[in-house]
């Protein structure tokens, strides 16, 4: 039997970091980024940003990024998970939700018991993903801006 593991990605394994990022490009079908050692490195030390990485066989095969965003209406903190992606070859296998779950439970001990993700309203596979895992969807429109 083939064991995943489940693990946040450090600052002292950035080449596991540039892994996770390339594969989540590859699965979004986002042209692939050249994540410089130094740039992946930047985002590790920052302990506000998550990196979550499934590994089998000593390869990432899927992964999740998110922020821990300061509260101001509270006097505490919430994870944003911005990003989840796993291998085709490896979807429907349970490895989101472990994914989602791990992640969790690593905020929890940090002390962060509220987490969300915006999902685009026609991704419909998220979205049952979500609903499914037992996320409330809540009707929102986010606003983007870019510079001209």
């Amino acid at each position: 039997m083939i064991t995943i593991n489940f693990q946040r990605v450090r600052v002292d394994d950035v080449s596991l970091g540039m892994a996770v990022f390339s594969l989540m490009s590859s699965v979004f079908d986002e042209p692939l980024c050249d994540h410089s050692p130094a740039y992946v490195e930047k985002r590790l030390r920052r302990e506000d940003c998550w990196a979550i990485a499934a590994i089998e066989d000593r390869a990432p095969i899927g992964g999740l990024t998110a922020f821990t965003l300061p509260m101001t209406r509270s006097q505490l903190d919430e994870l944003l998970i911005y990003d989840l992606a796993v291998l085709p070859t490896h979807q429907r296998r349970g490895t989101g939700r472990r994914l989602i779950q791990t992640v969790q439970g690593l905020a929890a001990d940090a002390g962060i018991e509220t987490s969300w993700v915006p999902v685009a309203n026609e991704d419909s596979h998220a979205l049952d993903f979500y609903r499914s895992m037992g996320g409330t969807p809540n009707p929102v429109t986010i606003f983007t801006f870019d510079r001209d």
